[in-house]
């Protein structure tokens, strides 16, 4: 039998593992989306293309979405309108997001600015990214003296 040096605080280190990992699965009623404005993203990428499929139903036109490329950053931005709000004193239960929203998600590649192509149906946005050809990095010449 091996000797275990004592640690009065390794339980607690493991209850704050359980705690996080409880809270982790609970409906966004525990957690703070409100940075996130409720848009879910998932981001894979090919051998030719970075690809960002968004959750955000309640778009009516594109002029209600933003979509940004900076430093190899995909920022989309926007705002989700009701147009048949229903009178608070009706309401039972109010869940829909509504408002302005904005998530900027790290890309796994340098990806082209040219050539993406950003589509929408049935409350799913998908934006479709060219990878960085190896030529088009550009390299620095350092000059010393």
């Amino acid at each position: 039998m091996a000797l275990v040096p004592y640690d009065p605080f390794r339980q607690l280190s493991n209850i704050g593992k359980d705690f996080d990992n409880f809270f982790s699965n609970f409906p966004s009623l525990f957690r703070d989306d409100s940075q996130w404005g409720g848009v879910r993203v998932d981001v894979h990428e090919t051998d030719t293309e970075v690809v960002a499929t968004c959750d955000i139903p309640g778009l009516e036109k594109k002029e209600d979405v933003n979509i940004h490329i900076e430093n190899n950053m995909l920022n989309i931005s926007g705002s989700i309108n009701r147009t048949n709000e229903v009178k608070d004193e009706n309401m039972h239960r109010k869940e829909r997001f509504f408002g302005r929203f904005h998530r900027s998600i790290p890309l796994p590649s340098p990806v082209s600015q040219e050539g993406v192509k950003a589509t929408y149906r049935n409350g799913v946005l998908e934006v479709r990214m060219p990878k960085e050809k190896e030529g088009n990095q550009k390299t620095i010449d350092v000059e010393f003296h």
